[in-house]
């Protein structure tokens, strides 16, 4: 009964729609491939907050618009997430997701990650640029082709991972998941994107 009442609850205090939150994001970004990653990052945390029992809906909004900023920072990561969270105060948008937000880039904010969906949207969006370039190494470049091992080898490997911050897929770990059952969870829910994602 607990749940059921603060799912309600964080339902009310979220004013704006997911289409709403999806014109909003298209106003600010216009990369093809930025837009894909959110909509890939709403996915997977959207998968994992049914796996965990939380608010899908509160989960797929902080993966949606966690990248908003990301064309008018202008490569100034240290206001990445901070900026967001500024374009979006006011516009219906819970505060706990405007703090997973901001605590997703480590560059920007020295509050340490507290609450599952700080870990969530931590791992949740990084591990679909892993994802997506694990797909990109197989010659027909097809997200079907990869598999959630493939997915950890390239995590290891020094110079395939160095833009991805291997700490971060590890968040998945705070919350109770397994790094390989959160590979296939992450490959799963994003399989269904893949002509959107272009792969």
């Amino acid at each position: 009964m607990g749940r059921i009442t603060l799912n309600i609850r964080s339902k009310l205090m979220m004013s704006i729609s997911r289409e709403e939150a999806f014109v909003l994001l298209k106003s600010y970004l216009s990369n093809k491939r930025t837009i894909a990653h959110c909509l890939a990052a709403e996915a997977v945390l959207r998968a994992l907050a049914q796996r965990l029992g939380e608010d899908e809906e509160k989960w797929g909004m902080a993966g949606l618009l966690h990248d908003i900023d990301l064309e008018i920072i202008d490569d100034d990561l240290s206001q990445h997430g901070l900026v967001a969270s500024e374009i979006l105060k006011g516009k219906g948008v819970p505060e706990e997701i405007l703090e997973a937000i901001i605590r997703h880039n480590e560059s920007a904010s020295p509050l340490p990650r507290s609450q599952p969906l700080h870990h969530a949207l931590a791992a949740g969006e990084t591990i679909t640029g892993l994802i997506v370039a694990t797909a990109m190494v197989y010659p027909d470049k097809k997200l079907a082709s990869v598999k959630p091992q493939s997915i950890i080898k390239r995590m290891k490997e020094k110079l395939f991972s160095a833009s991805i911050k291997r700490e971060n897929i590890r968040e998945c770990e705070k919350i109770g998941i397994p790094l390989a059952d959160f590979a296939a969870l992450a490959l799963a829910a994003m399989l269904p994107l893949s002509e959107e994602l272009g792969i």
